[in-house]
């Protein structure tokens, strides 16, 4: 397939033609996020408070209430919002045009409704503007397309990703969506433990985040994008940063360090448009993943599978 006839299941996703939708679902995604981090006992890393990719669009996963349990799951095919219990009771709603105080009304009210009350924090983490959700009124914009295209690109990301994951046997996230800045990521630990994080992410507390940079790591994943890189985009960095890592050589042609954001970027047209975007995703990931763990003096012989996995 040549560069000019990109992937059909790698879609288009320029930021500027989706961001009124993107910033509203990443608002959306906040409040069912924070149902799932109210109710589930804690893991390291806010590991418990992650969404997860289906063949339909992202869910939340089990979540425990006293005896019961229930999921939520957005449905970017049919684009409903779903709630359902352990003991067959359901609900839901129309994902459709709607402000973020109706969301947020209308997904407490139904889970009220099933017998699953619950009150969360209704400030939004990781975003410059923290309008509570139950004010929100200028968030409000819902896309179909450009939300299913989004999910397709996180499905595609995700699949390669889990790939990326299977060499490392070290301590290792699953491969999530974090909604505070609404990125699907995986994560590699050293095994160490490292600085004190400076924090300073907007409206995050700093023992969050000191939390979750508590030992050593090397991060990757994709994201929608944000200015400076105001387009989608595949990053990777570690912290802490280690000496040389900014000037490291990392494939393919076309990814670079950012200094806005400390990290290396690879813009998802470059993946999306290549002959494998498969193969080229990897290898930065693998390029990147190898200069930070290098430059760290990594037990890489310990941590990494030395045959490959089966698939």
């Amino acid at each position: 397939m040549s560069s000019s006839n990109p992937a059909p299941d790698w879609p288009e996703l320029p930021l500027a033609g989706w961001i009124d939708t993107r910033d509203t679902l990443q608002r959306w995604l906040q409040i069912v996020g924070k149902v799932r981090l109210h109710l589930t006992p804690p893991i390291n890393h806010s590991w418990h408070s992650t969404l997860y990719l289906t063949a339909r669009g992202l869910t939340t996963s089990p979540i425990p209430y006293d005896t019961r349990s229930f999921h939520i799951d957005l449905d970017f095919v049919d684009h409903r919002l779903g709630i359902f219990a352990i003991d067959g009771a359901s609900g839901g709603f129309a994902l459709e045009p709607q402000s973020v105080a109706m969301f947020y009304a209308r997904l407490m009210d139904e889970l009220a409704r099933m017998g699953l009350p619950v009150r969360i924090s209704t400030r939004p983490n990781e975003l410059a503007d923290a309008t509570p959700f139950p004010l929100d009124e200028a968030h409000h914009a819902y896309d179909p397309d450009a939300a299913h295209r989004f999910w397709l690109a996180l499905s595609q990301a995700d699949r390669v990703l889990k790939k990326f994951r299977t060499g490392f046997i070290g301590k290792c996230s699953p491969v999530h969506l974090f909604w505070g800045a609404m990125d699907l990521a995986v994560t590699r630990f050293s095994g160490r433990t490292a600085p004190t994080h400076p924090g300073g992410i907007p409206n995050l507390p700093d023992r969050i985040t000191r939390e979750a940079y508590s030992h050593e790591v090397s991060s990757c994943g994709f994201w929608s994008g944000t200015a400076p890189v105001d387009y989608p985009a595949f990053y990777s960095y570690a912290y802490p940063q280690p000496d040389g890592f900014a000037g490291a050589r990392v494939e393919p042609e076309g990814a670079f360090y950012s200094a806005d954001f400390g990290e290396f970027i690879l813009p998802y047209d470059t993946v999306r448009t290549s002959p494998d975007p498969d193969e080229t995703l990897m290898r930065f990931l693998e390029s990147t993943y190898a200069a930070a763990a290098d430059l760290a003096k990594w037990d890489r012989r310990a941590l990494e599978r030395q045959t490959p996995a089966k698939v």
